[in-house]
């Protein structure tokens, strides 16, 4: 994909988002990590991301209130959820709030790069359709 694309990855866990970044990193996307549901909000603040990559059990606001937040605010950007704690409720309620897809941890580099780019052509495919009905 074009260097320009840029993915944020939001984790608690350090090791997680070391893993995200390099694997992304490796594939040529312009990856940002942060550590928690506000540092994504503040981030996609100053210039908002195409895909972010969400875990949903974080310290202080979670990754569902965190994805309401993002879909509001940005709805062209494209959210993938990715949890250690997968739960028919949790996957449901997420792909209501607009999510991509939601991914059960461990994620490996291919299924990671994978789940980027899908969310990617959708972003591309949704923007394209927005151009040609105006």
């Amino acid at each position: 994909m074009d260097a320009r694309t840029k993915i944020l990855v939001v984790d608690d866990d350090e090791v997680v988002r070391l893993s995200h970044l390099r694997s992304l990193a490796g594939a040529r996307y312009n990856v940002e990590a942060v550590w928690n549901g506000t540092e994504a909000l503040q981030a996609m603040e100053q210039e908002p991301f195409d895909v972010i990559l969400l875990d949903l059990r974080m310290p202080g606001m979670d990754g569902i209130a965190v994805l309401k937040a993002i879909k509001d605010r940005w709805p062209e950007s494209e959210v993938v959820v990715i949890t250690g704690y997968p739960s028919l409720e949790t996957v449901r309620e997420a792909l209501r709030l607009g999510a991509h897809d939601y991914l059960a941890k461990p994620v490996g580099p291919d299924e990671l790069i994978k789940a980027a780019n899908s969310a990617l052509t959708r972003k591309k495919w949704a923007l394209h359709r927005v151009r040609t009905e105006h």
